[in-house]
């Protein structure tokens, strides 16, 4: 709806996770490069957690196309809320298979042969897993077994676990200390600090076609930064909403008070959280 008014090409802070527009924060960056590391290296099993609205997802579609460019093939799963069954039959869809048998031990032998031809070819096959925290119990032990199909030296699934901090709680049970004692890498996101923030709304500005100066005043920017906690998704609605107030009133300056009308639009605390610096 503004786009035009203030001369860009597209929405600049869409809520839909767009692994085109990944702005590699040093974390954000380190986090993509550590999966791809330990995927192309073999590793097995890669964990990446934080909470919600960090950028999982977008790091998640960023790794894929990163890996997608290389000698690997990646079967992906976005909602892991699914039956046993139903979660194996999704991993072979996933790497393309097509009118998969009902029984799981042929479900299982496709599998095999297909990591086993991969491997020969070298490619590295991969599941990447997104919202890992709601695996059940029963299927993280499934992940587990998929882990046994192993070469002499290496395991022939690589296996991205993505989730909300609750994922470590529950991997730290005693029942999946199997799968615990088997993870090779683990990674985390953390809030964005003032400065990060502040780029990161200028990288999304310059992707949507804006110019080098963003319509955000400093003190905006500051209360983006203070009212979002650093928290990637809370910045796009904060800014969306804020540029839809100073559209409406035909200011191309984005001032500390669209922030606070914008925040209170979207019925967020009315106080301002000490930002988290990112490690």
């Amino acid at each position: 709806m503004y786009e035009r008014f203030f001369g860009l090409e597209m929405t600049p802070f869409s809520m839909v996770p767009d692994a085109n527009c990944v702005h590699l924060t040093t974390q954000h960056g380190d986090a993509i490069a550590g999966l791809a590391f330990g995927i192309m290296e073999r590793r097995g099993y890669l964990i990446l957690t934080g909470e919600a609205g960090l950028g999982k997802t977008t790091a998640l579609g960023a790794l894929w196309k990163l890996v997608d460019r290389s000698k690997a093939r990646s079967s992906l799963i976005f909602n892991p809320t699914l039956t046993a069954p139903e979660f194996l039959e999704t991993v072979l869809l996933g790497f393309g298979f097509q009118n998969i048998p009902s029984s799981k031990a042929q479900r299982l032998k496709i599998l095999q042969d297909f990591l086993v031809r991969s491997d020969s070819e070298r490619t590295v096959a991969t599941l990447i897993v997104d919202e890992a925290h709601k695996l059940s119990i029963e299927l993280l032990e499934e992940i587990r077994l998929l882990g046994n199909f192993e070469a002499s030296n290496h395991k022939l699934l690589q296996i991205v676990l993505a989730g909300q901090n609750e994922l470590v709680d529950r991997l730290n049970l005693p029942e999946l200390w199997q799968l615990k004692q088997r993870i090779a890498i683990r990674l985390s996101l953390k809030h964005l600090d003032h400065q990060a923030v502040e780029e990161y709304i200028k990288f999304r500005w310059r992707h949507a076609g804006g110019t080098s100066n963003t319509p955000f005043t400093e003190g905006a920017i500051e209360a983006v930064a203070d009212w979002s906690g650093g928290v990637p998704r809370l910045i796009n609605g904060i800014c969306d909403n804020a540029l839809l107030m100073a559209f409406a009133e035909e200011t191309r300056t984005v001032e500390t008070q669209h922030i606070r009308e914008a925040c209170q639009e979207l019925d967020l605390p009315s106080w301002s959280p000490k930002v988290r610096h990112a490690t």
